[in-house]
């Protein structure tokens, strides 16, 4: 495995020669859950054959070609696939790996085997501060249980600085009054909470969309209360834009890209079904002209995801500078940081007892 500090040193050429330094790998389009504003779990692709633990060895390698990247290990559910483990090893050789998961399958025993084979990243998703509503939007019982569950296993299972732990959860149509609720339970873990708005294209459906109106600005004044919300703010102050037309210039294709289940690749995750590449047919020079080559002809301002806000902001000298110390400074816990709320700095507060969630 490449030193922490070789890692950093790719990334950082990568973001200077303005190479991808985001890459979406679908390790499966399974799913165990069966939320209402995603249908993977409805998506054909599903069936599709996925990459074996050899495939991503050889496709880590040879991504790293490009430099060192972020690399989101997605799906579908990724602990669907038995050897998640072992594919998080390969792709720390070269890379920094994070993995999204519901929580579902996280057990005390694997956050740690996950952590040991250089996870650089856990994010759990969770939608509500109240478990009935969280279980019904997942369409599972015991959802958030699991979830709260597995938020513990990953805080607890971290072994270095740089290991971090987020609560990640989707800006939806009647979820904003629980936010302060979700933050405190990150807070209660130790753990990021990070926020981005739910995007039409998952479903077609606009039934889910967030009103537009003040939204930023209640996202920044939480920010501004909380000290654990990793969430940059530049890419907070767009979500009003985001949600009111769409925020114009995405640099997929070329700050980031999406690998799928079968290798292969696109601008984004919601252009998957139309590749210009594949990672294993195709050489490393001629996938970054391809993808050039389709960023140039997109004007997409259909969603305002992390992959795509939170990358961006890497490319804004104000923002960069607020991203900098839990990208290159080892700090992987809000009580590592000094973060600034009400007008002066303070540190992240210690866990707090999250109040009681009614109905």
């Amino acid at each position: 495995m490449l030193a922490s500090t070789s890692k950093k040193w790719r990334l950082f050429r990568a973001w200077s020669s303005r190479r991808p330094v985001w890459c979406t790998w679908q390790v499966t389009y399974r799913c165990n859950f069966r939320c209402g504003f995603c249908h993977y779990w409805r998506d054909p692709m599903g069936a599709l054959p996925e990459q074996s633990l050899e495939d991503f060895a050889a496709g880590s390698k040879k991504l790293a070609q490009m430099g060192s990247l972020l690399v989101s290990l997605a799906g579908g559910e990724p602990l669907l696939r038995p050897d998640l483990v072992q594919i998080v090893r390969e792709v720390a050789r070269y890379h920094f790996p994070f993995v999204t998961t519901s929580g579902w399958h996280v057990t005390a025993e694997l956050a740690e085997q996950l952590f040991t084979a250089g996870l650089w990243g856990a994010s759990v998703s969770i939608d509500y501060a109240d478990p009935r509503q969280h279980d019904k939007a997942r369409g599972t019982r015991g959802a958030f249980e699991r979830a709260e569950a597995a938020l513990a296993h990953f805080s607890r299972a971290r072994k270095y600085p740089w290991q971090r732990v987020n609560l990640m959860a989707v800006l939806l149509h009647d979820n904003q009054d629980q936010l302060d609720d979700l933050v405190r339970l990150a807070a209660e873990h130790d753990a990021f909470f990070m926020i981005q708005p739910y995007g039409v294209r998952k479903t077609g459906s606009t039934r889910f969309v967030a009103p537009a109106e003040g939204v930023s600005r209640r996202l920044l004044e939480l920010k501004d209360r909380h000290a654990n919300i990793l969430s940059n703010r530049v890419f907070l102050s767009r979500f009003d834009q985001a949600l009111n037309g769409g925020v114009p210039g995405c640099r997929a294709g070329t700050a980031f890209f999406n690998i799928d289940s079968c290798g292969d690749i696109a601008i984004c995750v919601e252009e998957r079904a139309d590749p210009v590449a594949n990672l294993y047919r195709d050489p490393t020079a001629d996938i970054v002209r391809a993808l050039n080559a389709r960023a140039r002809a997109t004007n997409c301002t259909d969603c305002w995801y992390n992959c795509r806000g939170e990358v961006e902001m890497l490319y804004s000298p104000v923002s960069l500078i607020q991203s900098l110390p839990t990208l290159f400074l080892d700090r992987g816990r809000p009580s590592q940081l000094e973060a600034r709320g009400n007008g002066r700095t303070r540190r992240a507060s210690s866990p707090c007892n999250r109040p009681t969630v009614t109905s």
